[in-house]
């Protein structure tokens, strides 16, 4: 594991330790934006696509300042840009096609695509965005990426002998677009891969998908697998061989009752562990927080703990979703001082790793 998680730390950084902050990220849309996107599909309407990107780009800028302004290390744009984690990205892979909702749960409907034939790569999926981003903030800008796997496995197969087959060929385009991002500047992605814990019988495959995506990325590309729901009893230690340097794990939302799997087999990557739950619409105290990230410790040293909420926020009120954040930075720089004052036990357990430069 490569020693690329020190370029996150601001310059001027107040106390020798540092807790890297960022979200996951999707965050709630303004209410302005969702009717933007009524309006383009309105023919009543004169708001044509070139509003609407108008629309998403103010979005983007106003979402990435209230990440700067809640303090974050790293930020995302919030996916303003995105509908729905596969269906965004299977609008922009050759090979996908789409035949109308299919209902999932309840009253709830998602626009399930096919591939239909081969996947193919055409054009960049992200790079704009990513540019856009940068362009409005100084700070590191990570980037989220639907996994190959569960970009196969949220979609029909019409294609491909098997699901494992059409992963692959998946891979191999999120490498692609991996080196396109890193081209553009990018030093931070996340490969999401959120019902992994479900299906254990396939993290061999996801492993194998992780191997095509992070062929030829340099080391200095910190690559971070979120992994949101589950038993992670079902795939732990066996998902430590990956190729990433970070685990974002969802752990507030089960009060960290599967916290000891990870200390059961020494836990040797980086984590990034859930502090705030994104599924409850108040926010966390301080206080509370900081009981949370010191679990933490009991799992990595701070020196390779990241502060984040369980998931995206994009289903919570705007105003919780910025509180979460607030008090989430706060916390992690209180327990920053704490550290540097030698007030915290560190209950980590395994083999100590040389603390940041």
């Amino acid at each position: 594991m490569s020693d690329n998680r020190a370029q996150f730390r601001p310059p001027n950084h107040p106390t020798d330790s540092f807790l890297l902050t960022t979200v996951v990220g999707s965050y709630p849309k303004p209410k302005w934006l969702n009717r933007a996107e009524e309006l383009t599909d309105d023919e009543e309407y004169d708001f044509d696509h070139d509003h609407l990107d108008e629309a998403h780009d103010d979005a983007c800028r106003l979402i990435t300042n209230e990440h700067e302004r809640a303090g974050l290390d790293a930020v995302v744009d919030g996916e303003m840009r995105r509908n729905e984690m596969v269906e965004f990205f299977a609008h922009r892979i050759d090979g996908y096609e789409f035949n109308g909702p299919v209902k999932v749960w309840g009253h709830n409907y998602f626009d399930k695509p096919s591939v239909a034939e081969e996947v193919e790569y055409d054009e960049p999926w992200l790079v704009d965005e990513f540019e856009f981003t940068t362009g409005v903030t100084d700070r590191p800008v990570k980037v989220p990426i639907t996994g190959p796997y569960t970009l196969a496995n949220w979609a029909f197969n019409e294609a491909y002998e098997s699901e494992e087959e059409l992963a692959y060929d998946l891979a191999d385009l999120v490498n692609e677009e991996i080196e396109r991002l890193v081209d553009a500047g990018a030093r931070y992605i996340q490969i999401d891969e959120p019902a992994l814990a479900t299906t254990p019988d396939d993290h061999a495959i996801v492993g194998e998908c992780l191997e095509h995506i992070v062929a030829g990325i340099p080391d200095d590309v910190r690559i971070g697998l979120h992994v949101c729901y589950g038993d992670y009893s079902r795939i732990y230690p066996e998902m430590l061989e990956y190729p990433v340097d970070e685990y974002d794990l969802e752990l507030a939302n089960g009060n960290y009752e599967q916290l000891d799997v990870f200390t059961a087999d020494e836990f040797t990557k980086d984590l990034a562990l859930g502090v705030v739950d994104a599924h409850v619409a108040e926010v966390e105290s301080v206080a509370e927080i900081k009981e949370n990230i010191k679990k933490g410790f009991e799992v990595v040293p701070p020196q390779r703990l990241t502060v984040s909420p369980d998931c995206g926020l994009k289903l919570l009120p705007r105003e919780v979703a910025y509180g979460k954040m607030e008090n989430m930075v706060q916390a992690a720089r209180e327990i920053e001082a704490e550290l540097d004052a030698g007030e915290i036990d560190v209950g980590y357990a395994g083999t100590q790793a040389p603390a940041d430069d």
